[in-house]
């Protein structure tokens, strides 16, 4: 099936977090079709150095702003109406699940709460980005979108896992009562430029330290599984949903499944590096196996990754590397 574009040049779009990993390359990639972007974040993980180059393009403004405290509308360039609204704003690392479990969670509910009652009174299209952790520590592989989970709501993890649970069922009532044109895509492991070196997450870790020539600290016995999708293939998923008429919940990622142990060695090959791969102990409620069944993304939206791991990893290599110097 083929998706035809439905915003581009003269549509206004808000994306939160904007200057994070992800939305910072959905904001280039809205840019390059001609949308007018407004990028919101309040900087607790995402980086000004990420949207820098946008700085003085005419079609882009940056807002510095927390979304649980509500739209700053004072703000001129938030005053006018939104054709789209992405909400892609949230700490999303174990690390940072440790750190800010308070704001994960009031991002999740009540910053998702004003963004819906946004898009309602604008009439915009609403895509909620939610996550392949809404499965937990699956009994089903690979997952599908109408599998419910296996989620440990009070576990460490449970700040984001239950908090885009709640940005889904708040998605889906806004659409069932209220009309919203919605969308929610869950994405599955996505790496690339533009990731913090110390966000906790397998990718960035390795990279980082076998760059500098450290061990390379597998969690557990490194035979626990992810299925790895570089951010380009991400983000014309997420495009594809955008412009589509779908509501979802749809996954979005790839089928490259590798063990811990794997990833680690692969990447140490890549670098070049003489890093050894150690064992550490490995952390609750961590996914024992997480890979999407993307039929309905091929079977509504044409979705097809094409980087292969070892090249996206080269990408990501290259940029950590010239990142760390």
């Amino acid at each position: 099936m083929k998706v035809a574009q439905r915003f581009g040049s003269g549509h206004r779009v808000l994306v939160t977090g904007g200057a994070g990993f992800v939305p910072s390359h959905l904001v280039d990639a809205l840019i390059g079709r001609g949308c007018t972007v407004v990028a919101l974040d309040n900087f607790v993980t995402g980086s000004k150095d990420n949207v820098a180059h946008l700085a003085e393009h005419p079609r882009f403004t940056l807002v510095e702003a927390d979304i649980s405290d509500g739209l700053p509308t004072h703000h001129p360039a938030l005053a006018a109406r939104f054709d789209a609204i992405l909400h892609m704003a949230s700490p999303a690392s174990p690390t940072d699940f440790a750190k800010l479990p308070v704001e994960i969670l009031r991002v999740g509910s009540v910053g998702t709460l004003h963004l819906l009652d946004r898009a309602t009174a604008d009439a915009a299209r609403f895509l909620m980005a939610s996550t392949s952790e809404a499965y937990g520590d699956p009994k089903e592989h690979p997952q599908r979108e109408t599998y419910w989970g296996n989620v440990n709501p009070i576990g460490v993890r449970s700040v984001y896992d239950e908090a885009k649970r709640f940005s889904e069922a708040a998605t889906m009532a806004y659409h069932r009562s209220r009309g919203l044109d919605a969308a929610i895509v869950r994405i599955f492991n996505t790496y690339g430029p533009r990731m913090r070196p110390d966000d906790g997450r397998a990718i960035p870790t390795f990279i980082s330290q076998a760059l500098r020539g450290e061990p390379i600290t597998v969690h557990g016995t490194g035979e626990q599984t992810r299925s790895i999708c570089y951010v380009d293939d991400l983000v014309r998923g997420i495009l594809l949903l955008l412009d589509s008429t779908e509501t979802g919940p749809i996954n979005c990622g790839t089928e490259h499944e590798l063990t811990m142990r794997q990833l680690a060695e692969t990447i140490v090959s890549l670098s070049g590096s003489t890093s050894q791969v150690t064992y550490v102990t490995r952390s609750s409620d961590d996914p024992e196996m997480r890979r999407p069944d993307l039929t309905l993304a091929r079977d509504l939206l044409g979705y097809q990754p094409t980087v292969s791991p070892e090249d996206g990893l080269r990408r990501t290599i290259d940029h950590f590397r010239d990142r760390l110097g």
